[in-house]
């Protein structure tokens, strides 16, 4: 594994901020109602991130996720700009600004979605996998879901597929403790989700998934062994989300108590004091951070709302191959 030194813990808490801050500014303006739909959250979960993308090779392995899919692809490469300009429906978005909040694709940076459709992306992910082994690709596919996809039968065949034939992929379940509002407790008779991996023979444990360190380790690990063709590995990252579901959950399942207890193991604040207790940066040196992304943040906000909606022909440029588009009977204004 890649040694994890002063200059990953500075970069991890310049990114892990910027994703917070990326987010907490897109819960602002969907009050405003400059982002609609739904709009699910990452504020808590980005250890689990920052320890991937250094287990992981950028530009070469892939990634697949859920619907909470917003800063992913920025650690991954792409503009943050373009992520805002997604989310505020605008023509510059990663997908033209018609995918929006769940559907954020690029394929140029390896990052293939955001999908609505809870357990929809783990037979995708396999898939992907499948085709790097097809055509001899040396890469390994890093497939997400929550908790609430692993009681999605779709799960349990693609794992059986998956070990059968060896793909190389690892499948992370991000438990943060609940699906929508359903606690693990209440949708299955263990709380282990880790050992459905044992049911297939394939490498699986459990990950504090609040220490980047520990999600880097596990992440190496499994890479390494998909990559050297011995197959998938099944991880569940224990990690925990500070805002509700989506915006429009009112969290009535937890107390404020719990929230604010899982808050004293913030990743982003113990990143912050390791940088602290080990010297590797000073108080006045993360403050210039703090600024710098506060800035970065501030330009994504101002490019989304300067930029221009998408004409309404792509939309019909987007769904149909022919230009005379024969199954539309109005006329296109």
């Amino acid at each position: 594994m890649k040694k994890i030194t002063k200059q990953t813990y500075i970069q991890w808490y310049k990114d892990m901020l910027f994703w917070r801050k990326f987010e907490d500014k897109l819960a602002a303006v969907y009050i405003q109602q400059k982002v609609r739909g739904f709009l699910h959250l990452y504020n808590g979960q980005e250890a689990v991130l920052a320890g991937s993308l250094h287990a992981m090779e950028i530009g070469k392995d892939r990634m697949i996720t859920a619907y909470r899919n917003h800063v992913q692809p920025i650690g991954l490469g792409v503009d943050p700009k373009r992520v805002m300009a997604e989310l505020f429906g605008k023509a510059t978005g990663t997908s033209m600004g018609l995918g929006g909040s769940m559907h954020i694709f690029s394929k140029e940076h390896h990052f293939h979605g955001g999908h609505g459709i809870v357990g929809g992306q783990i037979p995708l992910g396999a898939g992907m996998a499948f085709g790097d082994q097809y055509f001899k690709r040396d890469n390994v596919t890093l497939c997400y879901m929550g908790d609430g996809a692993v009681r999605q039968g779709s799960l349990h065949e693609t794992l059986n597929l998956a070990t059968l034939w060896q793909l190389p992929v690892v499948f992370v379940v991000e438990n943060n403790g609940y699906a929508m509002g359903t606690s693990v407790a209440r949708t299955a008779s263990h709380q282990e989700i880790w050992k459905l991996g044992l049911g297939y023979e394939m490498p699986c444990e459990p990950v504090d998934g609040m220490d980047p360190v520990a999600v880097a380790k596990a992440m190496d690990k499994a890479i390494q062994h998909a990559r050297a063709g011995k197959g998938p590995s099944f991880l569940e990252m224990k990690t925990y989300r500070y805002r509700g579901h989506s915006m429009s959950d009112a969290q009535h399942y937890r107390t404020k108590e719990e929230v604010e207890e899982y808050r004293k193991i913030d990743p982003i604040t113990k990143v912050k004091e390791t940088i602290l207790t080990k010297n590797y940066a000073s108080q006045d040196d993360l403050d210039i951070i703090d600024k710098e992304v506060k800035t970065r943040v501030a330009e994504c906000e101002k490019f989304a709302e300067e930029s221009p909606f998408p004409e309404k022909q792509l939309m019909y440029d987007a769904v149909y191959e022919q230009n005379d588009y024969p199954f539309i009977k109005h006329k296109i204004e």
